[in-house]
């Protein structure tokens, strides 16, 4: 990680400034052609017919058993819909789309080495983006393509700031544009700090292929319930209507930093394992983890030799 002084000042920038990190491995595709929105709103869980360009939605792609196979950003830039994902769920949405558009009037397009994409997080990302950002969305995932200092963007809504997305051969040459305008690079493991504190979990990671949306807290921001019918759909309305779910996503407030994968135990039942972890600046060492209902927020979990309080989240 570097330096203690390191450290302190990438955090400022993630917190009072904007910290620049290059997200460009994660999966990127696109679809084109007269029934896109069509196809993908039988197939994930938000209502993507609903989109007009400029906007974009988050949302998950599931089992038909209501098992998350990964999750996914979708932006409507007019001709195209911009698919963005973890790298591990990117050939579980390749093969979704292949597997399901036959007969549709959908062209499938590979972009994870033909894009880049870099973040600037933190209060200033916009201010720093200058005449740039002024055509961009307050709401998370609105989007217009822009250009900053020449070279040809889209700008993305986070909500930790704005994300950049453009042709990968451009990528260094922005990249060294933004720190120009005062950008500082920072680590994924800053960013990632910032992410548990705000309690969002990360597909390959708190969430898999055994997680159902509601265990982890993504109705809100990635379910549609009045959309109509997609893949998974009736156990994810089910358990929404009728059901309570077995498991939560909660923080874990740590009495020291612990590996993730640990196991989580109450009264001697494992109730969980711990995702990810980070020792913030503010909350000092936390962690994310589905658990088991019964461990509920203020109760205390053994993790190894040591001990953590669930808490609500965000912290």
């Amino acid at each position: 990680m570097g330096t203690t002084e390191q450290l302190s000042e990438a955090e400022r920038a993630v917190r009072a400034g904007a910290g620049l990190v290059d997200r460009s491995a994660r999966g990127k595709l696109a679809l084109s052609g007269g029934e896109t929105k069509r196809f993908l709103q039988g197939q994930i869980t938000n209502d993507v017919v609903a989109l007009e360009p400029g906007q974009g939605l988050y949302a998950a792609f599931l089992t038909a058993k209501g098992k998350m196979l990964g999750d996914l950003r979708v932006l409507d830039s007019g001709d195209e819909l911009l698919l963005d994902t973890e790298r591990v769920a990117l050939q579980e949405l390749f093969n979704m789309v292949r597997r399901y558009s036959l007969g549709f009037d959908v062209e499938l397009h590979r972009r994870t080495l033909e894009r880049g994409l870099l973040s600037l997080v933190g209060p200033r990302a916009r201010a720093l983006l200058g005449d740039a950002a002024a055509g961009l969305g307050e709401q998370e995932h609105a989007h217009v393509a822009t250009t900053v200092d020449g070279i040809p963007v889209r700008l993305i809504a986070t909500d930790v700031g704005v994300d950049l997305l453009l042709d990968s051969a451009r990528t260094e040459a922005l990249a060294q544009a933004l720190v120009a305008r005062g950008a500082l690079p920072v680590s994924d493991e800053v960013v990632e700090t910032m992410r548990i504190e705000r309690g969002r979990p990360r597909y390959g990671v708190e969430l898999d292929d055994s997680t159902i949306p509601q265990e982890a807290g993504l109705n809100e921001r990635a379910v549609s319930f009045t959309k109509g019918c997609y893949v998974g759909q009736e156990t994810v309305a089910r358990l929404f209507y009728k059901g309570k779910p077995n498991r939560h996503l909660r923080g874990l407030r740590l009495a020291v930093p612990v590996e993730p994968g640990s196991e989580l135990t109450l009264d001697g039942k494992r109730v969980g394992t711990v995702g990810s972890v980070a020792v913030s600046p503010v909350h000092g060492p936390i962690a994310l983890a589905l658990v088991r209902r019964e461990a509920e927020p203020g109760s205390t979990v053994t993790v190894g030799e040591t001990t953590a309080e669930v808490a609500e989240l965000p912290f």
